[in-house]
């Protein structure tokens, strides 16, 4: 298993993450216990790496007149606990302990509502772009972080976006190489 240099504060916040505070976010049901993560992929515009569109995604203030496809998102409501770009740097939008709006209707094992008790990392990427080392180390590292905070995140409670919204979401995609991850975190 990956020793991770990557620490939780008792606030939910990453040490050595840059923070940009997402409002798209709220408290979990009271008594909820943190025991799933969800792998994503994001990228803005779409097949586009760099830049600051995630980020103005998950803060709200992202501008129709940027790009054509903003016109249609630029109003969600969403975000992502954790992003890892292309180069490994880690941003967090969502402390740990709330609930970030990343899985939309979902369910996992027949219980739905997975934001209510996931943690959510995108992966600057594309279902069919290769994933770099630097992410999978990354990876790897925060996994490990959250896991130590979490223990009810097992490997078998890691799972990818297409699996708890089937038919709805393709995400992380075939590029992602789960077998290299989940042997990483072992």
């Amino acid at each position: 298993m990956v020793e991770s240099t990557v620490t939780t504060s008792d606030d939910g916040w990453l040490q050595g993450a840059r923070r940009v505070a997402s409002p798209n976010c709220d408290e979990r049901p009271a008594g909820e216990r943190v025991s799933l993560l969800v792998i994503h992929n994001i990228s803005l515009p779409p097949g586009e790496f760099g830049g600051p569109y995630i980020d103005r995604l998950f803060t709200n203030t992202l501008d129709p007149e940027d790009h054509p496809f903003f016109a249609e998102i630029h109003a969600l409501r969403v975000s992502s606990h954790l992003l890892i770009r292309r180069d490994g740097e880690l941003v967090q939008y969502v402390p740990l302990a709330a609930r970030a709006w990343h899985a939309g209707t979902s369910s996992f094992h027949g219980r739905e509502r997975c934001n209510d008790y996931s943690i959510g990392i995108e992966l600057e990427g594309g279902d069919e772009v290769p994933y770099r080392d630097a992410q999978y180390a990354r990876l790897a590292e925060v996994t490990a972080a959250i896991r130590a905070a979490y223990p009810a995140i097992t490997a078998e409670r890691i799972t990818g976006h297409a699996d708890i919204a089937p038919g709805r979401k393709t995400d992380p995609g075939p590029a992602f190489d789960w077998h290299r991850y989940l042997a990483s975190i072992r």
